[in-house]
């Protein structure tokens, strides 16, 4: 909607006229800039990923145009998905992601509602705390980790550290913090109205949770299992210190030890298995991404 401003200093009337209009379209057009200059900085790094796995080694290793396939071949992607080790990895972060996933969950969702509708003393410190948890560096914390998983295979003779299920006690650490937070900031979002309406009717803190808190909950609970199998699926640290033999490593390890030999990096295969590897997440986000973005965003408001 545009405005009118009236000069009546001068013999004649000058009307000027400010627009509303014309500010807002300039500041859509600054957007649309810089939206697009993210979108070309963020997409450039896959784009070169993709170009690069189409090429042979011959092709790479020339000092052509990397920006340009002047042979484009599969060749890479067929001796990757044909690889028995390959295979082995993909299905190790499959089995870990998913296991963490169900673990967390079964932590993090009674936790938080706990925290957020359950007042007790200390509440609001605890879920303070458990956040608190989440900012503390993974690489402050491998160490004692993995002296902790060495002494008890020492003492009980269940030897953990090599084998990929030492990553089911080990990613908790990370998701389940964040993903309690996620859910504490969405259940204090729901409307106190139908918890208590819930144990008026005689139902039980339980009940109140699974036939209530849950399906109105669904976007939030979306939204931390999305973030728990990405951060199952793309712990790269972790991976690394606690598992060595080939057969236990999972997918963003095994690329790297495997692919790399010395100083020969075989660059097409690489960046084939590191964008076969983003694949799964990159599904998730873009058939549930209205999910994830509600679910970060509840807490903003309440009522």
């Amino acid at each position: 909607m545009s405005t009118m401003t009236i000069d009546k200093s001068g013999p004649t009337r000058k009307v000027k006229y400010g627009s509303m209009s014309r500010d807002r379209t300039w500041a859509l057009r600054w957007s649309y800039f810089f939206l697009t200059l993210f979108a070309i900085f963020s997409l450039t790094p896959p784009f070169y990923m993709l170009i690069t796995s189409l090429k042979g080694s011959a092709e790479i290793s020339a000092a052509t145009n990397p920006w340009w396939v002047h042979q484009p071949t599969l060749e890479n992607y067929i001796q990757l998905l044909t690889s028995n080790q390959f295979l082995r990895f993909f299905w190790n972060s499959a089995w870990v992601s998913i296991i963490v996933v169900t673990v967390t969950m079964l932590i993090s969702v009674p936790a938080a509602f706990a925290l957020a509708r359950m007042k007790f003393w200390g509440s609001a410190t605890l879920a303070t705390g458990v956040f608190l948890t989440y900012l503390i560096p993974d690489s402050l914390l491998f160490i004692p980790l993995f002296k902790m998983f060495a002494v008890f295979g020492d003492l009980t003779g269940i030897q953990l550290v090599n084998r990929w299920y030492v990553l089911l006690f080990i990613y908790p650490t990370l998701t389940v913090p964040f993903c309690t937070w996620i859910m504490i900031g969405y259940f204090a979002s729901i409307p106190k109205e139908l918890d208590e309406a819930a144990i008026i009717d005689g139902a039980s803190w339980f009940q109140t949770l699974t036939r209530i808190f849950i399906p109105v909950a669904l976007p939030g609970l979306i939204a931390a299992t999305i973030f728990a199998f990405t951060v199952s699926w793309a712990q790269f640290l972790y991976p690394l210190v606690f598992t060595t033999s080939t057969d236990q490593l999972v997918l963003p390890v095994g690329i790297i030890t495997t692919l790399i030999k010395g100083d020969v990096f075989n660059w097409g295969q690489i960046m084939t298995g590191a964008l076969l590897g983003a694949a799964p997440p990159l599904i998730i986000y873009a058939f549930l991404m209205d999910y994830y973005i509600a679910g970060l965003t509840a807490g903003a408001t309440k009522g």
